[in-house]
């Protein structure tokens, strides 16, 4: 179950950036399950990760390669999340990254190594290294679609995002792919994005470019308020295109910046649309806030909330429960009587109570539809903020219960 259509997009491939996608058997014998990515040497590689302190061993070593080396070579296994494994985890994503060097000529600290699925159970290593030839063989810039796939775990769909703008008669191109499905809260949510641009960028600016693009598009989205072990986004810029990015020019630096959030939106909403039981994508916004943490803490609280959730999936337009989590988000001061609550263009709370021009009826027809808006106006500032969030099934349940079977 997922909301809206879920077509792919036509991939732009990345020059110079190769995807190969193989099976490696390592959950379901003939899937899709192992991805490699060639990254040339020249290009500046950027990453964000986790913040659960119990991050996978897969994670931990991509952290310390990327503070030795940059990387040549990404390796992704889907199935097995090689997260609370301890040294063993650590030393069979070490042999992983040690099989690509040795195959593809480079040392271990040039390779990536990222892995998800179910967290606790050993790295099928040995799987992984006997498929690494056929991804090698299957590289290709037009790799995007079958790599999208190959990520996958409990998602309905592969996802993906591409887009290309002209500068000064040259083309850039920002494509990426994205997997995500359920364990989805900031920081980050539960998946793994990999992004490419054939734009020259050094690597402090794309360092910088991917952390405050995943500050408006996966740290602003939840499932279900569960943070996983192993999230990870890489952001790669080959320089293909003979168009550098910085600071001397701002309008490209604007221009560039402005291609990469959306493609980076794009892959998130992508993850909340698939997100595990969804039959609803919900925008919760927060207007008027004095500051940051208040707008954050409103609308987080409202996505987090079961029994707004609950309603959302019964298409019930109970409205006193997205009054009650307002109440309780920790808003100093809040003034009652100026805050207002909509629920897409219906007034549904003023003047400290129900809306005086609010039916029933109203209400029930935003809530009836597949994307709904909660908008929060708490008349206390110029700050604003939005989340994504889904409703909460019956099937996310089941999904949960029944994943390691």
């Amino acid at each position: 179950m997922a909301v809206g259509p879920g077509t792919l997009p036509e991939f732009h491939p990345v020059a110079g950036f190769k995807l190969g996608t193989a099976s490696a058997g390592i959950k379901t014998p003939g899937r899709k399950d192992l991805v490699l990515m060639e990254i040339p040497a020249e290009a500046t590689v950027a990453g964000v990760f986790t913040k659960n302190a119990f991050c996978a061993a897969p994670v931990q070593i991509c952290k310390r390669h990327m503070e030795l080396v940059s990387a040549r070579y990404l390796v992704v296994n889907t199935g097995n999340a090689n997260a609370g494994t301890g040294q063993e985890g650590w030393d069979d994503a070490a042999l992983t990254c040690k099989s690509v060097g040795d195959m593809m000529g480079v040392s271990d600290a040039e390779v990536l190594p990222f892995s998800t699925g179910v967290i606790g159970e050993k790295l099928p290593v040995e799987k992984i290294i006997a498929a690494l030839p056929a991804a090698k063989d299957a590289l290709s810039e037009n790799g995007w679609e079958d790599a999208a796939s190959g990520i996958l775990t409990t998602d309905t769909r592969p996802k993906g995002a591409s887009e290309q703008f002209e500068y000064n008669g040259k083309t850039i191109t920002v494509t990426g792919i994205s997997k995500g499905s359920g364990m989805i809260k900031p920081n980050m949510a539960t998946m793994l994005g990999y992004v490419a641009t054939d734009a020259e960028i050094d690597q402090a600016l794309l360092q910088a470019l991917l952390t405050d693009s995943t500050n408006q598009s996966f740290n602003r989205i939840t499932v279900d308020s569960d943070t996983s072990t192993n999230d990870s986004c890489i952001l790669v810029a080959t320089g293909a295109s003979g168009v550098k990015v910085d600071s001397e020019d701002l309008d490209l630096l604007d221009k560039f910046t402005e291609v990469l959030d959306r493609v980076m939106r794009d892959l998130a909403h992508a993850i909340v649309r698939d997100g595990e039981g969804a039959t609803k994508f919900v925008t919760v916004k927060v207007e008027s806030a004095a500051q940051q943490e208040e707008a954050l803490a409103v609308a987080f609280d409202i996505a987090h909330s079961p029994l707004v959730k609950t309603a959302l999936f019964a298409s019930d337009p109970n409205w006193g429960r997205i009054l009650a989590v307002v109440g309780r988000a920790g808003v100093e001061n809040l003034d009652l009587e100026a805050l207002k609550i909509f629920l897409g263009d219906v007034c549904i709370v003023e003047n400290g109570g129900r809306a005086a021009s609010y039916t029933e009826e109203a209400g029930q027809a935003v809530m009836d539809q597949e994307e709904i808006t909660i908008r929060v106006v708490l008349n206390r500032g110029d700050v604003e903020e939005t989340v994504w969030t889904t409703d909460l099934s019956q099937e996310y349940v089941s999904i949960n219960a029944d994943y390691r079977s």
